[in-house]
């Protein structure tokens, strides 16, 4: 799949979004640092890439349909996180993504939530 990691994310896990087989992007490569999220999402929408962010405006799909994007991934986490927690939900999420028909990856919605992950 195609990824546009949102501002939240660095380096670190854009590597394991690559080392798990997918094409990855980052806001912060494209020099789309704090750009309101209308505008971020016109761009998923544009470039039909599945977004992954922190931000919960995002879980809002009324405003943000995620079909329309090819997908959103909202990884909720307690307030002020560790790196390592992060990168655990981001594995938990990938886990999950490779276990799904490669049909249902269209229109990708999902949230991760404290380590486990619901399908919404």
């Amino acid at each position: 799949m195609k990824f546009k990691l949102d501002e939240n994310f660095g380096s670190r896990t854009q590597h394991l979004f690559r080392t798990a087989g997918h094409e990855v992007q980052t806001i912060r490569d494209q020099g789309l640092l704090g750009c309101s999220d209308c505008r971020l999402y016109e761009i998923c929408c544009f470039e039909k890439l599945c977004l992954v962010t922190l931000d919960l405006d995002f879980s809002d799909v009324t405003r943000f349909p995620p079909a329309e994007a090819n997908g959103i991934v909202v990884i909720r986490v307690p307030w002020n996180p560790s790196l390592a927690l992060l990168e655990e939900l981001v594995h938990q999420f990938l886990q999950t993504l490779t276990q799904m028909p490669v049909e249902r990856n269209y229109g990708l919605s999902r949230l991760v939530e404290f380590g486990s992950i619901s399908l919404r």
